[in-house]
């Protein structure tokens, strides 16, 4: 941490980071995939009624392509400080520090937060129609779940990364809340 370090982003991070940072790069992390395989019941659900957000679902040969943000050394603990309060608040992400391949750079070690298997919130496997069910109702502290599906959706594109579940989600969850 002394001379900063790097973080992967694949959902709300890619367009709300919350933290400063020195550089953004597109990355891709080889090992996982961009997956709606955690109930969520702090941001976008509650315990009584769960919503979905987005996780790394380790699967064998799949990828992931998300943002990679470079944090100085000046705001490393205060920037990891914060990501653990955001992102470990029920302790369904762990942290990981995998290799990951910034776009037309290098490989580097970055922060990432990714689902653990085991936990009770991990839903893996869910059919798709009946995640944009959930997502097109549930409702959390930080607001709508669909905005959350919104957002990440209208960011990925605007970057020139393609991701089909999330495009063929966002549709159909527009068609459920008319």
């Amino acid at each position: 941490m002394e001379n900063g370090f790097w973080v992967f982003g694949y959902g709300s991070l890619v367009w709300n980071p919350g933290f400063e940072h020195l550089e953004r790069r597109i990355a891709r992390l080889e090992g996982f995939h961009r997956s709606f395989c955690m109930r969520s019941i702090h941001h976008r659900g509650t315990v009584a009624d769960p919503g979905l957000v987005l996780a790394l679902d380790p699967v064998a040969g799949a990828f992931c392509d998300g943002v990679a943000f470079r944090v100085g050394a000046d705001r490393a603990d205060a920037t990891l400080e914060y990501l653990r309060e955001r992102e470990l608040i029920s302790s369904a992400y762990v942290e990981a520090t995998p290799r990951i391949a910034l776009k037309g750079g290098p490989e580097v070690t970055a922060l990432a937060y990714v689902i653990d298997t085991a936990h009770v919130q991990y839903c893996g496997g869910l059919p798709v129609e009946e995640q944009a069910r959930i997502i097109a109702r549930a409702v959390g502290g930080r607001g709508p779940n669909a905005e959350y599906l919104y957002n990440t959706a209208a960011h990925l594109r605007e970057l020139g990364i393609e991701d089909s579940d999330l495009n063929w989600l966002e549709r159909r969850v527009r068609e459920l809340a008319g």
